[in-house]
């Protein structure tokens, strides 16, 4: 059998989950698209059709809430009274795909980008992550994106309907008038090394703080110039703010952990099978060819093995 391109991977994946709920359990997060994704994007294409069939096996997803009513995207006050309401989520979707259909889809993300921007730490940047995967996929897609865009519509939506500006306060102002490629690159770095040096109690609440400001990273390519400086100003924001909430106090002495090259802490994901793993691993991958930094490969070596002892 010919091995699996990546679209070939990701067409049977979107085709596969685009009718399997959003969350899981006590309101954890489908990560299946995202993982998906990070795997064919590295390679692992042949992985894929496995990991997801495995995904839904271990996990009993939540029916998507009925479709309630259609949110006006112009009546702001109609659609930012829905602004995380979960039970919206179908509506949010179906504002989603409607935009997509009727223009190009960086016109609707430079459009609604702005809006949703604020929320972003909703259950843990999730919103922005499915998004930011669903870009690359789009990206990657060529002339044919209907599944793409289908995941495009699905990320926006899960973002818009868990929406949360809880707690995070945004220094204005701050990093302005430089790089702010190079200022996401090292927010990445930073929270890498975090990361990678503090004891945690659980290892995969605070990666977050990490495949957060990559997913930004991911996307801001896309936007209007206008838009950039604010998305870095937020991604740190919400990255400091999950160091409170889960009581994590940087230690900016510790010594980095001996860590193996990137492509290898990938591979060893893909064995532990975790989505985190993968998904803090493809972002070492991708920020060592960005802007390489020894943190990466430290953060990813950290939840890797952290994350396999909880599968032993």
């Amino acid at each position: 059998m010919a091995a699996l391109t990546y679209s070939d991977a990701m067409n049977g994946a979107l085709e596969r989950l685009r009718s399997v709920g959003y969350e899981h359990g006590r309101s954890f997060v489908n990560h299946a698209p995202m993982a998906a994704e990070a795997l064919a994007h590295m390679g692992y294409a042949d992985e894929v059709p496995g990991w997801v069939e495995g995904h839904l096996r271990s996990h009993t997803f939540h029916d998507v809430p009925e479709r309630r009513f259609a949110l006006d995207p112009a009546d702001e006050a109609d659609w930012r009274q829905a602004l995380g309401e979960f039970g919206r989520v179908a509506d949010w979707t179906a504002l989603f795909e409607r935009e997509l259909a009727e223009g190009e889809w960086t016109d609707v993300l430079a459009r609604w980008w702005p809006r949703l921007l604020p929320g972003l730490s909703g259950v843990l940047t999730h919103g922005v992550i499915r998004t930011a995967h669903a870009v690359r996929a789009v990206v990657a897609a060529g002339p044919d994106s209907r599944l793409q865009l289908a995941e495009l519509a699905q990320g926006l939506g899960y973002w818009a309907a868990r929406y949360s500006e809880d707690g995070v306060v945004v220094q204005e102002g701050e990093g302005e008038g430089g790089d702010v490629v190079g200022a996401l690159d090292e927010l990445v770095a930073e929270f890498s090394g975090i990361y990678a040096t503090l004891s945690l109690p659980h290892p995969v609440p605070l990666i977050h703080s990490v495949t957060g400001p990559a997913a930004v990273r991911l996307v801001v390519e896309h936007l209007p110039a206008e838009q950039r400086w604010p998305s870095y100003r937020v991604a740190r924001a919400v990255s400091r703010t999950m160091l409170d909430w889960f009581h994590a106090v940087p230690r900016p002495a510790a010594p980095l952990p001996d860590a193996p090259a990137p492509a290898a802490l990938f591979a060893e994901a893909v064995q532990i099978g975790d989505e985190h793993a993968i998904k803090l691993a493809e972002v070492a991958v991708r920020h060592e060819a960005l802007a390489p930094d020894p943190r990466h490969a430290a953060a990813a070596h950290a939840a890797n093995r952290a994350i396999g002892r909880l599968y032993r």
